[in-house]
């Protein structure tokens, strides 16, 4: 079985792609590289364009006509500069999908498993949401995400597509086998930030110190990225049993279902490195939220799933690949 992961040479696609080698399916990588990098497409099919180039979608198709699903994964997903460029994230994200399920459609591929995000959630007072909860996104990347999702719910109604959107929630760690990790030397989430600062000795910042939360910073549901691609693979192997003729789409919250504070997070990276990081406060960032985690028992009825790994491992396995990262990445 192929199936084809656009932005499979990003963090997430890629370690989705290693798991789906690890099972028996073959992926067939397409990116352009805008974030992604050559290096996690060594000895994997590899196509280098955009998912709005008809032209390359078809010869995809063409030259690999078992496609059996594609995972949607290619998008621009920093908050802060979606706010700085709102036009750049709706035409990347919006626009270019639009043209790539149109691509889709034109090429009989019947099965799309679409990367969504918990941002679109309006938190609860309990900080806590499930696949029924408003929506309430508070940046344009996280809007592109809610319109996303409603623009292919809408395709699917009338056209032969179905699609899996899986709403992902705050991915950490790295393939344990550190094939792959974040691709960024200096990451702009939360853990990334922490583990910058412990490198430099530096303080890390608490942006947002107020929130309606059990300590006043944000809340989040870390969930460890090689459990996200192992929900990926029970995706594509259990697709036709999840969407049929009559259901076209269905959304799933994939998180640990635990919420973990900014503090409570900085405590947990204190417990495991020799030299503890001091931490500052200041004011939330451009398009910050409280943040919210998930309730939703959808991923284990509908995929089997359940997460495997804790936040303590996702920090293990973070600094794991902070400290070999230059070495797998040799170009910056």
């Amino acid at each position: 079985m192929k199936v084809l992961i656009t932005g499979g040479a990003g963090y997430i696609g890629s370690t989705i792609a290693s798991a789906c080698l690890d099972s028996g399916i073959e992926p067939v990588i397409l990116d352009n590289l805008s974030t992604g990098r050559r290096e996690f497409t060594t000895d994997r099919i590899f196509y280098e364009g955009d998912i709005a180039d008809g032209p390359l979608i078809d010869r995809v198709f063409a030259e690999h006509p078992d496609i059996h699903a594609v995972v949607h994964c290619a998008a621009l997903i920093v908050v802060p500069d979606s706010v700085a460029d709102p036009v750049g994230y709706y035409r990347n994200n919006v626009t270019a999908g639009l043209d790539f399920v149109g691509h889709l459609l034109r090429n009989q591929c019947t099965r799309m498993i679409f990367s969504s995000s918990a941002s679109i959630y309006e938190t609860g007072a309990d900080s806590t949401v499930d696949e029924d909860s408003a929506h309430a996104p508070q940046s344009p990347y996280a809007r592109t995400k809610t319109v996303c999702e409603g623009m292919f719910a809408d395709i699917a109604a009338t056209q032969p597509i179905r699609v899996l959107s899986l709403r992902y929630f705050n991915p950490i760690g790295a393939d344990p086998k550190m094939r792959t990790g974040l691709q960024l030397r200096r990451p702009s989430h939360a853990l990334g930030k922490l583990i910058s600062a412990h490198e430099e000795g530096a303080c890390f910042e608490i942006t947002g110190t107020d929130w309606p939360t059990r300590d006043g910073s944000g809340i989040r549901d870390y969930v460890h990225v090689w459990d996200l691609a192992a929900a990926h693979v029970a995706s594509i192997e259990r697709f036709d049993t999840i969407l049929s003729a009559d259901q076209r789409s269905v959304a799933i919250n994939l998180g640990t279902g635990t919420g973990t504070t900014v503090r409570e997070l900085i405590a947990a990276f204190n417990e495991i490195v020799d030299t503890p990081v001091a931490a500052t406060e200041t004011g939330p960032r451009a398009g910050d939220v409280a943040g919210a985690y998930t309730r939703s028992d959808r991923a284990n009825r509908l995929l089997d799933w359940h997460p495997q790994y804790t936040v303590t491992d996702g920090i293990r396995d973070s600094l794991h690949w902070a400290a070999v990262r230059d070495e797998r990445l040799t170009g910056s």
